[in-house]
């Protein structure tokens, strides 16, 4: 019998939110607009599969914008963007991809959170993105919720670099046989994870097919996760 976690650590983007109209196509060619960047925003998810290789490639996960730059800018360029403002436009995205206003709950997120710290579980926060994770707390009412929180641009490395989730659990106070970690990243979040002895569920929200990996449970919803909780204590 496995014994259940005592803490639970989310990853934050597309696991527990997800970005309004500023970061669709109509946004983007707003932003491009600025800067005399002409884009096809009917482009925008092509560009946006075929930029995501820039943060899938083997490199040593120390955090640097200018990788998440560079991710931009090639997102831009698949929707037709050229011109020597490219990196300015790409910055100015960046940059703003740190602010809360710009993005929403999933609606399973605040009463899943809210039912697991009431079980008494401790829950953390392991991103890779630049924003405050103090901030993001207080922007979607979870204060209060959160025992430990650690993002890649203030610690310095990248899930999946072991250390980003050592650091998150000890400031939980727990080892990694008492830890699992849920995000929507088999490569950052859950192979990551599992490197460092914690357990893995994916979360997977979109309509194709998920992944299938031996031993990875994987959910649509955090509204799953309690009863797949049950399920390990059972």
């Amino acid at each position: 019998m496995m014994r259940p976690p005592r803490a639970i650590f989310f990853d934050v983007d597309f696991t527990l939110i997800y970005p309004g109209p500023t970061f669709q196509g109509e946004g983007y060619a707003m932003f491009c607009e600025r800067y005399g960047i002409a884009i096809d925003a009917a482009r925008f998810g092509e560009a946006v599969a075929g930029a995501s290789a820039i943060l899938d490639e083997e490199q040593d996960h120390v955090y640097a914008a200018e990788i998440f730059v560079r991710y931009t800018r090639r997102v831009i360029e698949g929707m037709g963007g050229t011109g020597g403002r490219l990196d300015d436009c790409a910055r100015e995205i960046y940059d703003e991809w740190a602010a809360n206003q710009h993005f929403f709950l999933y609606e399973d997120v605040e009463p899943a959170l809210r039912e697991l710290a009431g079980r008494g579980y401790a829950l953390g926060l392991i991103s890779n993105s630049h924003r405050c994770l103090e901030s993001f707390q207080e922007h979607f009412a979870l204060k209060g919720l959160i025992s430990a929180a650690v993002s890649s641009a203030e610690h310095g490395y990248m899930k999946p670099h072991p250390s980003i989730f050592e650091t998150a659990m000890a400031q939980a106070g727990v080892s990694a046989a008492d830890s699992m970690m849920v995000g929507d990243s088999l490569a950052h979040d859950i192979e990551g994870a599992r490197r460092v002895g914690m357990r893995g569920v994916l979360v997977h929200r979109s309509d194709t097919a998920p992944p299938r990996v031996a031993d990875i449970p994987v959910i649509a919803t955090l509204a799953e996760l309690l009863p797949l909780l049950h399920g390990v204590r059972s």
